[in-house]
């Protein structure tokens, strides 16, 4: 998940919890009785399901140290997705290979067909968690530099939790009926991994689902346990650019004889700050971070090029597009401006797509965590600039779909994902992420 800012606060839906074995109605309710009454028979499902969590945790957090112990870069994931893919067998899922990742499906008479997803890849950032089972694993990145490798941002939860909910579902097939589909995706750190499985044909390997659901671990904001969701905008859009400007490079006695292109990055820096400020309306998101500037060798010698990082985010596709463009009319006129022996050059990477929650899909979901784990532990959230190229799946098959966050924070303290300090806790965070898949899915699945 491609992270920026810290992250926006939640706030619970409702504020007290109803007593233990109370039926409940939401504040906010307008259904049906009929409706209602389905809702509760759903969760008594959900919760026979769950029930024997146990026999999964026996090897579910095993699994969960192993990978975190051993992550895998991006589209690298070959231990990894063999360790899914032997799971998968135990469980008597099917198994579809496609882009870098793998589809397990299980059959189970008529209804709909739920898609759930997990993503597995690691980052190149340094561990410091303290765990003794904290990864020491080093690899090789797409340059060529060995880099270590850590599970930064929690995929191996989700794995781990996806993994979970399939054996929970397998052993209990008399309280549901349809189709389940786990993909298990790769990449999702670089928005690669997505995309790989559809330009693989996922489409046409795998059945239509009725509807695309995930989920993503936290270990900041809110309190372990809780889930939170929200329709509409709920993940940003994002794109990542490198930008090559030209100088005549000098020496450092001579700067009149150079095209300095230090001073020229420095001035694209400059303008960039007025792009959000004053080019966009107040009511739009966005984010424009230039996350670095790479430029020389020594004091005394003018280069002959500068070249810049720079990342951008939004609520939309529309806004996104506005901002590259800015960028990319400020950086050619300051080139003019500066004399700059040939144009500037451009190449874009890491574009993920807007993540926007269905709203039936998000309300559906809504009432069926709140069914299962009480008001309490469900929350509203506020749209997120963190990005994710889940959506990617779902569009590819022109299905409803609705991501959610789950938290494992350790209380009173708040570690942002991609940090080497994130280390959700073990527990309720296992549990939560795989009784959540669990009250998503059956909410479609589930035998009325």
């Amino acid at each position: 998940m491609a992270l920026v800012a810290p992250l926006p606060n939640y706030v619970c839906r409702y504020k007290d919890a109803p007593l233990a074995g109370a039926t409940f109605l939401p504040p906010h309710y307008t259904g049906s009785i009929v409706h209602h009454v389905a809702h509760q028979e759903e969760a008594m499902s959900v919760r026979t399901v769950c029930s024997n969590y146990d026999s999964v945790k026996n090897w579910q957090e095993p699994l969960y140290k192993d990978l975190h112990q051993h992550p895998e870069l991006s589209m690298q994931e070959e231990r990894t997705l063999g360790i899914i893919k032997d799971k998968l067998s135990d469980l008597g899922f099917h198994q579809i290979e496609v882009g870098g990742g793998v589809v397990g499906v299980l059959e189970n008479g008529a209804g709909s067909t739920v898609m759930l997803r997990a993503d597995f890849d690691g980052l190149p950032v340094k561990e410091d968690t303290g765990l003794d089972y904290a990864s020491t694993d080093t690899a090789v990145d797409q340059e060529g530099n060995a880099v270590p490798v850590m599970h930064a941002c929690g995929h191996d939860s989700h794995v781990a939790s996806l993994l979970g909910m399939g054996a929970l579902m397998a052993q209990a097939t008399d309280q549901w009926s349809g189709t389940l589909q786990l993909i298990f995706q790769p990449g999702e750190e670089i928005a690669a991994g997505a995309q790989s499985m559809v330009d693989d044909g996922l489409v046409d390997k795998v059945a239509t689902p009725d509807v695309v659901l995930g989920q993503h671990v936290f270990a900041s904001n809110f309190p372990a346990g809780t889930v939170a969701l929200a329709s509409g905008p709920f993940m940003s859009t994002a794109v990542s650019m490198d930008v090559k400007v030209y100088g005549q490079g000098s020496h450092g006695s001579m700067p009149h004889l150079s095209v300095d292109p230090v001073v020229l990055a420095s001035s694209i820096v400059m303008r960039l700050q007025t792009v959000i400020s004053r080019e966009l309306n107040p009511s739009e998101f966005g984010v424009l971070t230039v996350g670095a500037i790479n430029a020389g060798s020594k004091a005394n010698i003018i280069p002959f090029e500068a070249n810049l990082k720079i990342n951008v985010r939004a609520y939309s596709e529309q806004v996104r597009d506005k901002i590259t463009g800015a960028i990319e009319r400020i950086v050619n006129a300051e080139c003019e401006a500066a004399g700059s022996p040939q144009p500037a050059e451009f190449s874009y990477h890491d574009s993920y797509p807007l993540t926007s929650n269905d709203k039936d899909t998000t309300e559906r979901l809504q009432e069926a965590f709140t069914a299962y784990f009480g008001p309490d532990r469900v929350l509203d959230a506020e749209p997120l600039t963190a990005s994710e190229d889940f959506s990617t799946i779902a569009r590819a098959f022109g299905v409803p779909y609705c991501f959610w966050v789950f938290s494992g924070r350790e209380e009173e303290k708040d570690v942002p994902n991609h940090s080497p300090h994130f280390a959700p806790l073990l527990q309720p965070t296992l549990r939560t992420g795989t009784e959540a898949l669990i009250a998503a899915a059956m909410s479609y699945l589930g035998n009325n």
